[in-house]
Order: C-alpha cells, then sequence, then structure tokens
C-alpha cells in the first residue's frame, strides 16, 4: 500500500525545489556536492541523498511525522517518480515551454515574496533570476511531468454513491473525522456610483503628484505619504518585478509602454486611479511604482444605495416570484457572486462552505452578522469595504448552517465523495506502480539495502 508520505511528495518536492533557493547559501551548496552520492537509479534517472534529506528536513518544518523508517519510505518514493519519469519518455508525454515558464515565475515570486525582493533573492542566492531559473528549469519540467503521467493514470477515475458509502464503513470510529460549524453564505452588493465631482478630484490629485515629480520631487516619497495600496505604499509604492500577467490589463498595458524613469498619465482600473513610474525592465519583466487613489462615494450616495437594499429586501421578503438567488442574479454589483445567485466562495479551498473558526479570521465583521442568523435569515443592509477598498452596502443571506459534529453520509456527502475519489486514485496509481515496476532498470544503494520497499522492485546489483 503506497502511504501518505507518497499523496504528499509532489507537493513537497514543489516546495523544495525553490525552497532550497533560500535555505542555502552558494558555500553550502558547493559543500553539499561534495558529500552528496546517489543512492538509487530508475531507468536513466538518478535519486540523490540530498534529494532524501532535504524532503526529511522539509517534512519535520511541516511537523510531519519522521520515524526511524521514514527515509526509506522517501526514498520509494522518489523513486516512484523517477518510474513515472521512465514511463512519460516512454509514452511521449512532453509538457510545454509555456507551462515550464509559467510554473518557473510563479514559483520565483513566491520565494521572491517570502525572501522580501528579488534583490534579496538574487543576493543570497549568488546568480541572477534568469540563472536561478535555468537551474530549476529541469526540476520544475519534471515535476509537471509526474504530475501529468499520474493525471493520465487516475484522472479519469469515476467514483459511484455505493463507493462512498462503502468508503465511510470502512473508517474506523474512532477516525471519523470532526467537522467545525460551517456556513454557506449569499450575498446582494449595491455599489454607489462615484460621482463626477470625486473622480475630477482623484485626477486632479494625481496631476499634481506627477508635476510635483517633473518638478524633482521623489517619486516614491510621494507614494510613501499618498497612495492608497498599501502593499506597495509602505515600499515607496514599488511592486517589484512582475511579469504582465501578474497586473491587471490596464495597468499592464500603460507600464510595459513607458521607459525607465517616466512617469505615466492617469490610468483607471478596478482599484482606483493611478499614475506610474518605471522603475527597470529585464525582458518581459518589469518593476515600477505607482500611487492610487481611490475615489470615495459620498455619504449622501452611500445612504441611497442602503435605502434601495432595504427596499429590495422587502421585496423579497413579501413577493412570491422575487427570491434572494433572482434578485442576487439581476441587481447585484458584485461580479464574482452575482451569477451565483449571490453564493460566496471561500478563496481558501474554493467551495461555498465557510468553517465558522477561519471565517473570523477572514472578515470579524461577517462573522459577527451571521453569528446572530438562523437558516433563511437575511441580513442587512451592512456597510463593508470591499477587497478593492471601495464601500458599499450589502444583503446577507443564510442559506445553510451545519452545527459541529462527527462527519457522516447526509451532511458530508461531498466532502466524503472527494476522500473516496482520492483513495481510488492512489490505488489506481499503486496498481499502475504494480504493473511496471519491473520495466525499467532499478538499483539501490547498499546504505539502504535494509529497507522494508512496498514495492516488489527488481534491484539490480553491482
Amino acid at each position: 500500500m503506497i502511504r501518505h508520505v507518497f499523496r504528499n511528495s509532489i507537493t513537497i518536492l514543489a516546495m523544495l525545489l525553490l525552497g532550497s533557493v533560500v535555505a542555502m547559501s552558494q558555500e553550502e551548496t558547493e559543500e553539499l556536492r561534495v558529500i552528496d552520492k546517489v543512492v538509487a537509479v530508475v531507468g536513466e534517472n538518478i535519486v540523490l541523498l540530498s534529494d532524501i534529506e532535504d524532503q526529511i528536513d522539509q517534512m519535520t518544518v511541516n511537523d510531519m511525522k519522521v520515524t526511524e523508517n521514514t527515509r526509506c519510505e522517501v526514498l520509494e518514493d522518489q523513486m516512484y517518480q523517477k518510474l513515472f519519469l521512465v514511463q512519460a519518455k516512454v509514452d511521449s508525454v512532453v509538457v510545454g515551454e509555456d507551462q515550464i515558464e509559467q510554473e518557473l515565475n510563479r514559483r520565483l515570486r513566491y520565494f521572491i515574496q517570502q525572501i522580501g525582493s528579488e534583490e534579496e533573492l538574487v543576493r543570497f542566492y549568488g546568480k541572477t533570476i534568469d540563472e536561478i531559473k535555468v537551474d530549476f528549469r529541469d526540476e520544475v519540467e519534471n515535476i509537471l511531468t509526474i504530475q501529468q503521467m499520474q493525471q493520465k493514470v487516475s484522472g479519469n477515475v469515476k467514483i459511484t454513491p455505493a463507493e462512498v458509502r462503502e468508503f465511510y464503513a470502512t473508517i474506523p470510529k474512532d477516525s471519523i473525522p470532526y467537522i467545525n460549524a460551517e456556513v454557506m453564505i449569499a450575498q446582494i452588493v449595491r455599489q454607489p456610483p462615484v460621482s463626477d465631482e470625486e473622480e475630477d478630484r482623484i485626477k486632479a490629485r494625481l496631476k499634481e503628484f506627477k508635476q510635483r515629480v517633473a518638478d524633482g520631487e521623489d517619486f516614491g516619497t510621494l507614494a510613501y505619504l499618498y497612495s492608497q495600496d498599501p502593499g506597495s505604499a509602505m515600499n515607496n509604492g514599488e511592486l517589484g518585478f512582475m511579469d504582465r500577467t501578474d497586473l491587471v490589463p490596464e495597468f499592464a498595458n500603460t507600464a510595459m509602454g513607458l521607459e525607465k524613469g517616466e512617469v505615466s498619465e492617469i490610468v483607471k482600473t478596478q482599484f482606483g486611479y493611478h499614475i506610474i513610474q518605471m522603475i527597470d525592465r529585464k525582458g518581459d519583466r518589469i518593476n515600477v511604482r505607482h500611487i492610487l487613489l481611490i475615489p470615495q462615494v459620498s455619504p449622501n450616495d452611500l445612504q441611497k444605495a442602503k435605502v434601495w437594499l432595504d427596499s429590495l429586501k422587502q421585496q423579497i421578503n413579501t413577493v412570491d416570484s422575487l427570491s434572494f438567488s433572482q434578485a442576487a442574479i439581476k441587481f447585484s454589483d458584485d461580479k464574482e457572486t452575482r451569477m451565483n445567485g449571490g453564493v460566496m466562495i471561500n478563496p481558501t479551498n474554493a467551495t461555498n462552505r465557510f468553517d465558522m473558526e477561519l471565517l473570523g479570521q477572514m472578515d470579524r465583521n461577517l462573522l459577527f452578522t451571521v453569528e446572530k442568523m438562523k437558516e433563511g435569515d437575511i441580513a442587512g443592509p451592512e456597510l463593508f469595504q470591499g477587497p478593492d477598498g471601495k464601500r458599499a452596502y450589502r444583503l446577507l443571506k443564510l442559506i445553510k448552517l451545519t452545527e459541529p459534529h462527527v462527519a457522516n453520509i447526509k451532511d458530508d456527502y461531498d466532502r466524503l465523495q472527494e476522500s473516496a475519489k482520492r483513495r481510488k486514485q492512489n490505488l489506481a496509481l499503486e496498481e499502475w506502480i504494480e504493473a511496471h515496476c519491473h520495466s525499467a532498470y532499478v538499483w539501490v544503494d547498499e546504505g539502504f539495502k535494509t529497507c522494508a520497499f512496498r514495492t516488489k522492485w527488481d534491484i539490480a546489483k553491482r
């Protein structure tokens, strides 16, 4: 049976891929090369001792259980990955260059964010970003190829209701998960329009800033003092190196056309109005500063939105032909939830369920409102601030409330269905491995000869 470690090995390998960039200096890397050695070979693919030790370290950091046999388990999981690579070559499974580049950029952005800046990452690793990408390109390609092969093997797995019930019945009673209270919420948002006078005021202010820069003032200082983008204002408006795809189109189109030091005309995006200054360009990646000003709706317009929603609430409660879902589709100003009948999606798991404990960490005001509601209740209008920083009013409906409980088929079918599907996919991967483990040359170092491997490999002797 392939254990839990294997199910997480791809994720851990992905974390290690660029995690090693921020974990080791050049000197430490050179030292590692001296003491490193090959501990297994599958086909033409090798497993290094450092591969094993890095993964053990990462498991320890993430509080995963490490036992005396863990190194053997990790080695075998690495061997499984190499076996997938062998078969991918046989099956002509190829990952596209665009996909590799996109994944490299995504991982680089994550680790740049973790270490603080691109400059810090470059200084710490002792190489340029392009050189770092070259160093790790093959590993990224391998990760994506393994994932693609696994998808080929298990991607078409289906699960039936009978299999879900069977899966639930096999869970030991003392191992059935405990589910915290969860809610399903819908909203109807009324975003008051910004007045022409307010937009003119914002534009005039940005024109003033641009002129002050032209007269010799520092753009970064003005961004620090006046920009309403909290993420960049404290860094003098600097965003760090980004690709076009990292930026909203209107911002990207303007920023890409700037020369070094040049300040743009006013740009309108979903977040507000900006002026942008080019700092530097490296190929298709740019680093810019910006000053963001967010137009504010007037108290009078906010009050009108509140009154309008209050009237809509009365209609929903009294007119049989108008449901909350229908009203959301027809009237809500929130693009993310409108066509879903107002149902809010949890960004942490992409479902419509919100754990009540975690909801308080995401939005305390929303939690305070929901705690007082019963299923079917409609609350509001309540004032809130959206992710774009703009104030608006909304109605909230508590569609479903699930009390804390031990998981069961009736209340948690979707969750159990997903777990049952994952188990069936893992079984498909296990069966594939058993069928292919003898099709490639396999050698394992003497230091691991006492490992009780789960798969009966045909291990060559030297």
